[in-house]
């Protein structure tokens, strides 16, 4: 009998093996596509420059998404099937459009430039990490799609007959036009198209170069441009456009409505594939990345080494326990926050400058770009700090040498230009929030000097800091005008201002830490102890505001004094003074019942950033913690499930994924710069965070759940390897350490 062990052993082996469930088999990239969370299900890795993505946002003239302003902002909608190409350049969750462009169509038949012809119902959309694939009913073509991090892979399945590969410079997101096409030869196709001014910011225009190569030879090609109807044509109006198409050897185009095609004799089911390199940089560094990262038309293995990309990012964090859909919400969020921000530079280390038309260059690691930081500092990057800590510290690199190039920190940085969109100085509180987890191989000296300028000085800096002068003299910004953000203003200065203070006082400089530390608590002028008990916006004399309605802006209507919440969102954000909070609001029970009222009576905002840390201050009030814990539970619950409509509002680069991912796994960074995390009852029965042992002391941090019934869901204690913790909060310093953190439940 024992002869025959080892073959079952092996026979069982190999079978475990294969049912052996990957973690990427638990992402499904449709979550978020609509509920207005922008994101889409497009091939890319792990912080990709290109994303390749199916663009069915616009098209036909009978299309309602094209006129629906839900989906402006995003390349993709669940709800539409009309597919008019992918584009390769691309921002995932955001609100404002920009990017989606360089739009690659697969066609049948005479080449057609209107987007509103050419484009099909498509049907048997299929998505994975690195991988989308769908088929076009109007041509028969099956399509799919796989991506590196600089260059996108395309196979598109043909029937028998003429078949077309089109790309289309006119059509994108952005709010900018212009570009340049050139037919290289019958295989390749070079080009550029201007992108920019990204929620209608001026000045921030960039272009982004390409180059497709197919794997076939064309058998025909040419180039097009939509050139305006004369008035002096008959039936002119202003919308009779016209297309016209130049068949010529290595023909070149320029202007706003342009594109070119190749051309094919397919036979059945024949494959051609598509290859095409981006940079920021040139077409030569586009060539480049493209010849580096996808050497010959093998989508098996591209799609495998994204896939392998994928999952070696993924098993960073390992849950057990949970019901499936859980873990499905658990790893979408987890993909969701790397997908941005993402890599900048060539495989040369070349990459734009910031504000400069110039071309910098590294040595080592990777230049970023998209760094959406009024939402991101809240919790995307502690999570970098604590998960990949690598990455957080070439983030860190980036800004500061953005600040060398340009003369500031980012605040809302893409592709090397400054939109100078939403509120505060959100660079600070990322910089000093990493800087104490421990990340900090970087210029910290010049990444002060940074914070300091920007903190102090008036005038010049109406765009960084708007208001700073008043900010500056007042203590506060006043109420000057309808429907301006004045305390938002504040609240966001008074946050970056703390950060400073404890940076100041972690290098030794104690006259910059006492007068930051004073600036963040001015917070109190905006009190209202009187009347509201809130943060009321003021005017310059002193006085509250009149009338006053704190749930102005419930519905996302403008508001007075506050971006994008209400005065009930925005009268807890001091997350780096709650206990002074909660004194001037009369102690724990009033605050308590304050802050309950925002969750019993929905005054609560899930979807938008400014109060997403409040269901974590109950753990402020002993003996409350308990709500938070509820709270936490309930939200997730309501508002992140595993479908289209699984995110609760635009996912901001990850932001929203973020809370999703820390409240699972049972603690939250409730004030960056603050090193003690909320704890609340983690979703699983056991969590396993891999640490980087160039950053850290510890090699592992095991979350362990412990229930006395099955039931059970309130925190009863936590002991942080044997030692038993008194607090609601856990440090940061204290985790990474390693070991085992046990919660148990009642």
């Amino acid at each position: 009998m024992n002869k025959y062990i080892p073959l079952f052993l092996i026979i069982f082996l190999i079978v475990h093996s294969l049912q052996a469930q990957r973690l990427l088999d638990y992402v499904n990239p449709f979550v978020g596509s609509t509920n207005f969370g922008t994101t889409n299900p497009g091939a890319v890795v792990p912080q990709g420059m290109v994303s390749v993505v199916p663009f069915n946002v616009t098209g036909s003239s009978t299309n309602v998404y094209d006129k629906d302003a839900r989906w402006w902002s995003t390349p993709y909608a669940f709800e539409n099937h009309y597919f008019t190409g992918y584009t390769h350049v691309n921002i995932s969750g955001v609100g404002c459009p920009d990017l989606g462009v360089i739009l690659l169509m697969p066609t049948t038949g005479a080449v057609n430039a209107r987007i509103a012809e050419y484009g099909s119902e498509m049907e048997n959309q299929v998505a994975s990490p690195g991988f989308y694939s769908n088929y076009l009913k109007k041509y028969g073509i099956k399509t799919e799609v796989t991506a590196s991090q600089r260059a996108g892979l395309s196979k598109f399945i043909f029937p028998k007959g003429k078949s077309n590969i089109q790309i289309d410079l006119g059509t994108g997101l952005t709010n900018e036009t212009g570009g340049m096409i050139h037919i290289v030869n019958d295989h390749e196709i070079e080009g550029w198209r201007m992108t920019g001014t990204f929620c209608y910011s001026l000045g921030s225009e960039r272009p982004v170069y390409f180059v497709a190569r197919v794997s076939k030879a064309a058998t025909d090609f040419g180039v097009w441009k939509k050139m305006p109807a004369m008035k002096a044509e008959a039936n002119w109006s202003a919308t009779n456009n016209q297309f016209k198409y130049y068949n010529a050897y290595s023909e070149e185009m320029c202007g706003d409505s342009i594109g070119a095609w190749m051309s094919f004799n397919t036979s059945e089911k024949e494959e051609i594939l598509v290859k095409v390199g981006v940079s920021y940089t040139s077409i030569s560094n586009a060539r480049e990345n493209l010849e580096a990262e996808i050497q010959a038309f093998d989508f098996d293995k591209t799609k495998h080494d994204a896939e392998l990309a994928w999952e070696n990012c993924l098993s960073k964090i390992q849950v057990e326990g949970g019901s499936l859909e859980q873990k499905k919400i658990f790893y979408t969020a987890l993909y969701h926050i790397n997908l941005h921000p993402n890599v900048l530079n060539d495989v040369n280390g070349q990459y734009p400058k910031m504000e400069h038309s110039g071309t910098g260059q590294i040595k080592t690691g990777n230049r970023y770009t998209v760094f959406s930081l009024w939402d991101t500092y809240r919790n995307v990057h502690p999570f970098l700090s604590l998960v990949y800590p690598d990455k957080q510290q070439d983030m860190l690199r980036s800004m500061v040498d953005m600040y060398k190039e340009s003369g500031w920190l980012p605040k809302w940085e893409l592709n090397g230009k400054e939109t100078y969109v939403m509120e505060g100085d959100p660079a600070i509180p990322v910089i000093v929030d990493s800087y104490l987890r421990g990340i900090r191989d970087f210029d910290v000296n010049a990444a002060y000097t940074a914070m300091v300028k920007s903190a102090t000085t008036e005038g010049a800096n109406n765009k960084l800091r708007p208001d700073n002068d008043d900010y500056l003299s007042k203590a506060y910004v006043p109420f000057a005008k309808d429907y301006d953000a004045s305390v938002s203003h504040a609240l966001e200065y008074y946050v970056a201002d703390w950060s400073l203070a404890q940076l100041a006082k972690a290098l030794g400089k104690k006259e910059d830490h006492d007068r930051f530390l004073k600036q963040s608590l001015g917070y109190k002028n905006y009190f209202d102890a009187k009347e509201s008990q809130m943060l009321r916006p003021k005017y310059a004399d002193g006085t509250f505001m009149k009338p006053f309605n704190p749930l102005m802006g419930k519905n996302f209507e403008p508001v007075h004094g506050y971006h994008e919440g209400t005065a009930w969102q925005y009268t807890f954000y001091v997350p780096h003074d709650i206990p002074g909070l909660i004194q001037l609001m009369g102690g724990n029970k009033k605050f308590t019942e304050k802050l309950q009222k925002l969750f019993t009576d929905s005054l609560f905002d899930m979807a938008n950033e400014p109060d997403i840390n409040n269901p974590y201050l109950f753990n402020f009030c002993k003996g409350e913690e308990w709500r938070t814990q509820q709270t936490v539970s309930s939200l997730l619950k309501t508002y992140f499930k595993d479908a289209p409509n699984g995110i609760p509002g635009n996912d901001d680069c990850g932001t929203m994924s973020a809370w999703a991912v820390f409240s699972m796994m049972g603690f939250y960074p409730v004030c960056p710069g603050n090193m003690d995390y909320a704890l609340t009852t983690p979703t699983f029965d056991k969590i396993s965070i891999a640490l980087d042992a160039r950053f850290y002391p510890g090699q592992k941090l095991e979350i362990k759940v412990h229930k006395s019934t099955p039931q059970a869901v309130y925190i009863q204690s936590v002991q942080l390897n044997g030692k038993v913790q008194n607090k609601a909060f856990i440090h940061h310093a204290d985790l990474v350490k390693g070991g085992v953190l046990d919660i148990y439940l009642k």
